[in-house]
């Protein structure tokens, strides 16, 4: 895939480090689901139906009181600026899995401060889902079960801890590029993926792929705060204080993945969480 091709041609020692980094999510007692080096390693509910909410930050949620669905799931995923207090109602409390590349973690903590974004996620067993966009995902994913500074590259002397605090190794996992490739060619293959301008910097959203990563972890999904036909009718996320129209960028095709949550919600795959304005 374009994007994970990418990371080992960086001048980092690419290949050496995500081996080296992939072996400490292999390592005994780190498990493997989701997530680990691959997801879908086997149900941690074992044979009970393990029901799943996927929460993605569209201004959908915004005023409606989905919090106490949502946490009445067994797992709950998160991604990026997950704003919970003053939002609890709406989005509920309970976080199992944070999703996020090195990028939006960190743009999501610049951006979204003054919406009361101030940290990511945290709990004794919660766990972090890395996705590899970048090299930079290792390099920070190697620092982070270590417990030390990230030493090179852009996030150089970078203190993990200051995101994730004491979490132990074994709350850390990572998307595998495998996987990625996957759900991308299987699920959302876009012309984005053909034209020259961005190929490279195609891949699917981050809500995106943890919600095809519960899909293929979990018996139920459902998904809220995801983008619907009508997503003009609500702002771009669900804490903003002004109405913000919904952006589009280049590197990701939110309208095909708009149809493939409806096709899914059709077809009873999954629960997409639909609102009138």
């Amino acid at each position: 895939m374009p994007f994970f091709r990418n990371i080992l041609r960086q001048s980092w020692g690419g290949g050496v480090l995500v081996e080296a980094s992939l072996f400490l999510l292999t390592s005994p007692g780190l498990g493997d689901s989701p997530g680990g080096a691959s997801p879908g390693g086997g149900s941690p509910g074992g044979d009970r139906c393990l029901r799943c909410a996927v929460v993605g930050n569209g201004g959908i949620l915004r005023g409606s009181k989905q919090g106490r669905a949502i946490d009445g799931h067994d797992y709950v995923f998160r991604v990026n600026g997950a704003v919970l207090r003053g939002f609890e109602e709406d989005v509920g409390t309970k976080t199992s899995f944070y999703g996020f590349t090195t990028n939006t973690m960190k743009n999501s903590l610049r951006r979204y401060r003054e919406d009361g974004f101030y940290s990511v996620p945290r709990s004794h067993s919660l766990k972090y889902i890395f996705i590899p966009s970048d090299l930079r995902d290792y390099v920070m994913l190697s620092s982070a079960t270590r417990g030390r500074s990230v030493p090179f590259g852009p996030d150089r002397g970078d203190r993990p801890w200051r995101y994730f605090g004491d979490a132990p190794p074994s709350a850390f996992r990572m998307l595998h590029p495998e996987f990625i490739h996957y759900v991308t060619h299987s699920f959302l293959e876009s012309p984005l993926m053909l034209h020259p301008s961005t190929r490279r910097l195609f891949m699917p959203s981050t809500g995106a792929l943890m919600l095809l990563t519960a899909l293929h972890t979990c018996h139920q999904v459902s998904a809220f705060g995801f983008i619907t036909e009508n997503f003009a009718s609500f702002s771009d996320h669900y804490y903003d204080s002004v109405h913000k129209p919904l952006r589009f960028f280049s590197n990701h095709d939110l309208r095909l993945e708009q149809r493939l949550w409806e096709s899914l919600h059709q077809r009873g795959v999954i629960t997409l969480l639909h609102r009138d304005v």
